[in-house]
């Protein structure tokens, strides 16, 4: 794992919300707003961005832990602009916290947690 990431430094991501990206379930389409489970998604990502650039060729950044707490909607079609921010390294974890604003207005603050393994360990693990 390379170490070229401290606490504070941060990484950005948009997301224009897609009709794909709105509340829809096995019983059909619930309302056209950003749904908690693709904001998730798109908050993983954004801290995932580091992972990108700090693991080895041998290496994958594998998600522990996410937090969302959605605080207000956003509609299809606005842009949702997500900051992930390092708070914590500790030896291969690295810990984010992130907030979703759309217009200036907050959507979403949460925690994402990752850790960098060798891909070796991580294909033990999922041949079991």
């Amino acid at each position: 794992m390379l170490s070229i990431f401290k606490p504070g430094d941060t990484r950005h991501f948009s997301r224009t919300v897609r009709q794909e990206d709105c509340a829809s379930f096995d019983s059909g389409n619930v309302h056209p707003v950003y749904a908690t489970f693709a904001l998730a998604r798109d908050a993983e990502w954004c801290c995932r961005l580091f992972v990108l650039e700090m693991k080895e060729a041998h290496e994958e950044g594998i998600g522990t832990r996410l937090t969302v707490d959605h605080r207000s909607p956003a509609v299809a079609g606005s842009q949702v602009d997500f900051t992930a921010v390092i708070t914590q390294i500790h030896r291969h974890e690295i810990t984010c916290s992130y907030e979703a604003v759309c217009n200036g207005r907050v959507v979403a603050t949460g925690v994402q947690v990752q850790k960098i393994l060798p891909k070796e360990k991580l294909e033990q693990l999922f041949a079991r």
